[in-house]
C-alpha cells in the first residue's frame, strides 16, 4: 500500500510542534503528536478502532450509557485528531457534536491530514475551552448527553481547566442521565488525579475512576478516566459492563473505594490549581 501523503509539521502559536505521522504498523492509520507526545490515533479505514487504552475506556462509556446506536448530543473539550467525535459518529450515526479546540492551526492540520466524515454533524469552535464554555448558546444548557474533557497542552493539562470553577461551567450543560468523561494523567501518589476526583465529587453526586490497577495505586504514570453524572451511577445498569470490554487489566473505583482515593485531597480551585505533572521523557521514547 502506498504511503499516505501528509502535511508538514506546524508550529502552533503556543510554540509547540504538531505533526501527523503515518502509523507504520496499522495500514491507513495516522497519529498526531505535539512536541513528540502522542495525542491522538485515528484509523482512517475504520474509525471505530480505538488505539490508546484510555481512549478505549472512554469509548466503552460512549457505547453503553445510552441505548445502542442511538444518536446523542456531545461536547468535546479538546479536539486532537477528533478521534472520539469520529467514533461517536461511527457508532451513533446522526449524533450532533461540537468540539472546542484552542489551536486553530492544529484543527487545520488535522483536517488536511485526516478529513472528517462528510456526513458527520461536527461543529468546531476555536478558542480556549473555558472561555468558550462561558459563551455557549443558551440552548445547549441541559441538552448535552455527553461532555468529554480531554485537554492537554503538549503532555500536561493546564491548571485553569482543572478547577472547581471550570467544572462548574460544565454541570449545567448535562441532560438528564448525561455524563462527563474526563481524561487525567498522573504518576506517583496521584496528587493531581486525587484533586480532580475530589473536585468532581464536590459537584457531581456520582463519580467513578477507571484505569489500569497499578496506575490507580499511584505506582506508575498513566491515564485515569473519570466518569461523573448528576444521576446515581449505581442505578445505571451499564456501569458493571464498563470493565468487561477491556483493555485488561482494569479496575474501577466507585463509592467507598473512590472515597478512599479522595481521602485527604482538597478540592481544586482557581487559586490552588496547577498543571498536571509531565510524564518522564522516556515514556514516549524521547529520552
Amino acid at each position: 500500500m502506498a504511503k499516505l501523503v501528509l502535511p508538514d509539521p506546524v508550529t502552533l502559536p503556543s510554540g509547540l510542534i504538531a505533526a501527523v505521522e503515518e502509523d507504520e504498523w496499522v495500514p491507513g492509520a495516522v497519529q498526531l503528536t505535539i512536541d513528540g507526545t502522542p495525542q491522538s490515533h485515528v484509523n482512517l479505514r475504520d474509525e471505530t478502532e480505538l488505539f490508546f487504552e484510555y481512549v478505549r475506556r472512554m469509548g466503552h462509556v460512549i457505547d453503553l450509557f445510552r441505548p445502542e446506536g442511538a444518536p446523542i448530543s456531545a461536547l468535546h473539550l479538546g479536539g486532537g485528531a477528533f478521534t472520539l467525535p469520529r467514533y461517536v459518529e461511527a457508532m451513533r450515526p446522526g449524533s450532533r457534536q461540537q468540539v472546542i479546540e484552542l489551536e486553530g492551526a492544529l484543527v487545520d492540520l488535522v483536517r488536511e491530514a485526516a478529513p472528517l466524515p462528510k456526513r458527520a454533524s461536527i461543529r468546531v469552535r476555536r478558542g480556549d475551552a473555558r472561555e468558550v464554555l462561558g459563551k455557549l448558546p443558551a440552548g445547549m444548557q441541559g441538552a448535552m448527553d455527553l461532555v468529554v474533557v480531554d485537554i492537554f497542552a503538549g503532555a500536561r493539562t493546564p491548571a485553569h481547566v482543572s478547577s472547581f470553577e471550570f467544572y462548574e461551567l460544565i454541570r449545567p450543560l448535562l441532560a438528564p442521565g448525561g455524563v462527563v468523561v474526563v481524561n487525567t494523567a498522573d504518576g506517583t501518589g496521584l496528587p493531581f488525579a486525587r484533586g480532580q476526583a475530589a473536585t468532581l465529587a464536590s459537584l457531581f453526586p456520582s463519580v467513578a475512576a477507571i484505569a489500569e490497577p497499578q496506575v490507580l495505586k499511584g505506582r506508575r504514570f498513566g491515564n485515569i478516566v473519570f466518569v461523573a453524572s448528576t444521576d446515581p451511577l449505581d442505578s445505571l445498569d451499564w456501569m458493571p459492563r464498563l470493565l468487561a470490554g477491556g483493555p485488561h487489566p482494569a479496575r474501577m473505583l466507585y463509592g467507598a473505594e473512590l472515597s478512599e482515593l479522595i481521602r485527604g485531597a482538597r478540592i481544586v480551585t482557581d487559586a490552588t490549581a496547577v498543571d498536571s505533572p509531565a510524564p518522564a521523557r522516556e515514556l514516549f521514547g524521547r529520552g
